[in-house]
């Protein structure tokens, strides 16, 4: 049976940018670009009528920013839409502000095709991802902040609800959460499904800044060396 093909809405208000993307990923097997859009509000519009799958949205437009059309682009689908943010930019506040508004990953413009093909299949298969310096810089700031009081906040997620999320903030997949919690790759999302519910959370991104935020997860030395945080 033929599965169907990925949905992609392409938002940035320089024309020849979006020109390029379209070409790009409409050359691609699975993919396909719905509509495009050179500002906040038209992509929000278009994602009403069209619902994609993915949005591909630059940072920086006039009138609504990309970031604001993102979170509202997300409670209007419940998540079920996500977002790339693409931008020439890889500064802390876009990263945080784009991830706390449910986006599901932050790509810069100085990617190459391949990268960005990758991040349109991998956000829709549910996944999260950033560019690797931007990941860097991320956990950098969360290790400069203090943490909420994550017993009171994480109190309503099971023990094996908890160990997901440690999972996802690690940056695993469902299919390497799995692996590691000697789970069936079904039973991990339906685990997130409900962590989400229970923590009134849109997106994976989100679910990662709460483990940091709560203090689940700490940053290392190692950017990849994450520890659960001691109560």
């Amino acid at each position: 049976m033929e599965t169907e093909d990925t949905t992609v809405l392409v938002v940035d208000d320089q024309a020849m940018i979006r020109a390029g993307l379209v070409a790009l990923l409409s050359n691609e097997p699975g993919l396909r670009v719905l509509a495009e859009a050179a500002d906040g509000d038209a992509a929000l519009a278009a994602v009403r009528r069209r619902r994609p799958d993915v949005v591909l949205m630059d940072v920086r437009m006039p009138g609504k920013d990309g970031i604001t059309a993102a979170a509202d682009i997300i409670a209007e689908t419940g998540g079920e839409t996500a977002v790339i943010m693409l931008t020439v930019h890889d500064l802390d506040e876009y990263v945080y502000a784009a991830l706390r508004a449910g986006a599901s990953g932050f790509l810069l413009k100085d990617a190459t095709p391949e990268d960005l093909v990758k991040a349109v299949r991998t956000v829709a298969a549910g996944e999260a991802l950033l560019a690797p310096r931007v990941t860097k810089r991320l956990l950098q700031r969360f290790a400069a902040l203090g943490v909420r009081d994550a017993r009171s906040e994480l109190s309503v997620l099971t023990e094996r609800e908890l160990d997901v999320l440690l999972e996802v903030a690690r940056g695993g997949s469902n299919a390497e959460i799995a692996r590691n919690l000697g789970l069936a790759e079904l039973t991990v999302k339906s685990h997130l499904y409900h962590v989400m519910q229970k923590l009134h959370l849109s997106s994976r991104t989100q679910l990662v800044i709460t483990a940091y935020e709560t203090g689940l997860v700490c940053p290392g030395q190692d950017n990849g060396n994450l520890r659960r945080a001691s109560a």
